[in-house]
């Protein structure tokens, strides 16, 4: 007897598309929610240009990919954060390595960003920072925010008000892969990681989506909520 329905989604060919090696280090270089050239794809996943670009063009036809173009270049982004979730969801399967406790952690472990929003070890400090203040608390697989932290964030320049009115998720918790413990995604998130950037308390690192942390991020995240930003 032929169990299979027409009805059921067919996750054999979305795994296909993304168990395949460099398709997989293509999808995790743009995991960073940046838009790169396939030229830089390919460098980065040890192909040829010729093969990222047929990689590439399977991504964008299923639709985890889309390609962006500007004059005569094009370049190719995450197609939106649902897809960036699935990623992250699928790394935190992935088995870990023993390690010893006194080995650093990598520069990715430290800090980096999860599509549009900050991961790693600072991210879930910050993360936990914020909610052992009282600014944000759980709720099922949500943050809600108070009152408390609506001024908080305010006097970070981020309108709480209106990012509930963006039809996004508002403040959402991810699993970090990493630190196995949850770290701020949602459109608070993004919002928060954005203002991190632009404050200069954080900059990215151009090889990979790790994050370096500043002088001044040391001391403001010390300050506002005693966040130590080391390894």
């Amino acid at each position: 007897m032929n169990y299979h329905s027409s009805m059921e989604p067919d996750i054999s060919s979305l795994a296909a598309l993304i168990s395949e090696p460099a398709r997989g280090r293509i999808l995790f270089a743009l995991l960073d929610g940046r838009s790169l050239p396939a030229t830089e794809l390919a460098q980065r996943s040890g192909i040829t240009c010729q093969t990222a670009s047929s990689h590439l063009a399977k991504l964008i036809e299923g639709e985890l990919l889309q390609v962006i173009p500007q004059g005569r270049h094009r370049y190719y982004r995450i197609a939106n954060a649902r897809v960036a979730e699935l990623l992250e969801s699928m790394a935190r399967f992935v088995p870990r390595k023993e390690t010893h406790s006194s080995k650093p952690r990598s520069p990715m472990q430290i800090a980096r960003t999860c599509y549009d929003h900050l991961a790693g070890r600072l991210g879930v400090r910050i993360t936990e920072a914020i909610v052992d203040r009282g600014l944000l608390r759980e709720v099922g697989r949500d943050y809600q925010i108070t009152k408390k932290g609506a001024q908080w964030f305010s006097e970070l320049g981020i309108d709480t008000g209106a990012l509930r009115k963006s039809g996004r998720v508002f403040a959402r918790q991810c699993l970090d892969w990493s630190e196995r413990r949850n770290h701020l995604a949602g459109a608070l998130g993004s919002v928060l990681a954005e203002q991190l950037f632009e404050r200069g308390w954080i900059e990215r690192v151009r090889e990979n989506r790790a994050v370096h942390i500043t002088e001044l991020g040391h001391r403001e995240l010390k300050r506002r909520l005693g966040v130590a930003g080391d390894s």
